[in-house]
């Protein structure tokens, strides 16, 4: 699930995130989502087991939220048609709310795989 990413390179560097931000947002708002109504979370894509299991660890409120939303732009999709401005997503409105939990699932994993992988190894009596 986790692609590789510059963002903490970007970040560490003020002067290199001044001047990304404003690129961002227009990639953001060019990308469309927003427009019906969608979080960059919702683009994430149910095939992966992990986010299977993300999307079940999900608050109910914010699961029924994410169906909402991706329903709503799937009919906005059928017809053609863009949200009104008042419903469209915000750019603040606009946080992570499904890889916070894929990323804590993935460490889990990688905990799990490196226990099951261990090897113990006793010390001899003298």
């Amino acid at each position: 699930m986790s692609a590789p990413s510059l963002t903490k390179f970007i970040i560490k560097r003020p002067w290199l995130k001044r001047w990304m931000t404003p690129l961002a947002n227009w990639y953001a708002d060019a990308a469309g989502y927003r427009k019906l109504g969608l979080r960059a979370d919702d683009l994430i894509p149910e095939e992966n087991e992990t986010v299977l299991l993300a999307l079940k660890r999900l608050p109910p409120k914010e699961a029924y939220d994410r169906m909402f939303r991706l329903r709503r732009a799937f009919q906005c999709s059928l017809a053609h048609q863009l949200l009104p401005k008042d419903q469209q997503t915000k750019p603040e409105d606009d946080y992570p709310y499904l890889s916070p939990i894929v990323q804590e699932i993935e460490s889990e994993s990688k905990e799990r795989d490196d226990l099951e992988a261990m090897v113990i190894n006793k010390k001899k009596a003298k």
